[in-house]
Order: C-alpha cells, then structure tokens, then sequence
C-alpha cells in the first residue's frame, strides 16, 4: 500500500517529472479524466468513464494510463465544507486502496472542494446547455483537480 500518498510534500517526491499525470473525479455514476503533459503544465480534460462495476472501470483507467504513458494518479478527495470526510471521501479512498492493487503508480488525492464548482462556473459562463453541462462538467472538473496538483507540484519543486 505504500504508494498511496496522503501529502502533497509526499506525492511530489513520488511522481516521476518527466512522464503526463491523470486526475480522476470520482462521480458515483461516473469519473471524470483528465491528464497533463508530459513536463506536467497543462490539464486537459479527456473524458468521462461510466462506472458499471470497479474491474471494468479500472481496466478502462488501466488503458488511458498505459496508451498515454501515465506515471501518477491524483483522485479529487470531496471533503465536506468544514475539511471532514463522509462517505464520498470514504469511498474514493476504498477506490484508490483497490486501483493500487492493479498498478505501481503513485496515487494521491487533491481537495476538490473548489473544483468543482470552478468547473461549473467555467462551464456557466461559456453559456454551456444545461444537458450538455451535465455530461461534461466530470472531466472539466477532474481537469480543475489535477491543475490544482500541477501548480502546487511547480511550486513545490520550486522550492526543493
């Protein structure tokens, strides 16, 4: 289980720096994916996975990473408002514990609580129909999570 990393300090020292990274929006019908570049700038979000039972959904995961030579995986941790956790959280940290068992990579989480919503207000003020919002809105917002990584790794590294 050691390559599930609970510190952002912890992950960055985990993550390979020169290989693209993905970040995952764990939706209870679906997850959001998004990935970087390989020199790790840019999120692009890239789709959004239906979620049927967790070996298909893994398998499909296991694909992205392996076809865009993935080295790191950070989960959006949803905490409720006041920073505790509730069964949401609970169970994106059941989901990472299992996708860990599938692959060597580092897996971390990022606070998606702002994520979310900055995806939504993106989305609103690109005057995005609200059905197609709906469908969307899981890979903009794990493209929202895994920038907020990126930009607290650059910094993060800045200081090393």
């Amino acid at each position: 289980m050691i390559h599930v990393h609970e510190h952002m300090e912890d992950l960055a020292a985990a993550l390979p720096r020169m290989q693209a990274l993905m970040g995952l929006d764990l939706g209870t019908k679906t997850i959001g994916v998004a990935v970087s570049d390989s020199f790790q700038s840019v999120a692009t979000p890239l789709e959004t996975v239906k979620r049927k039972k967790f070996g298909t959904d893994a398998a499909r995961l296991l694909e992205i990473i392996d076809h865009r030579s993935v080295g790191g995986i950070i989960l959006g941790l949803p905490l409720n408002m006041d920073g505790s956790e509730g069964p949401r959280a609970q169970s994106t940290r059941a989901f990472a514990r299992n996708l860990s068992k599938l692959t060597p990579l580092p897996i971390g989480f990022w606070d998606e609580r702002l994520s979310t919503v900055a995806a939504e207000r993106a989305l609103l003020e690109a005057d995005t129909t609200r059905k197609r919002r709906s469908e969307v809105i899981d890979h903009v917002a794990a493209s929202f999570i895994l920038q907020g990584v990126l930009d607290r790794l650059a910094h993060l590294r800045s200081d090393m």
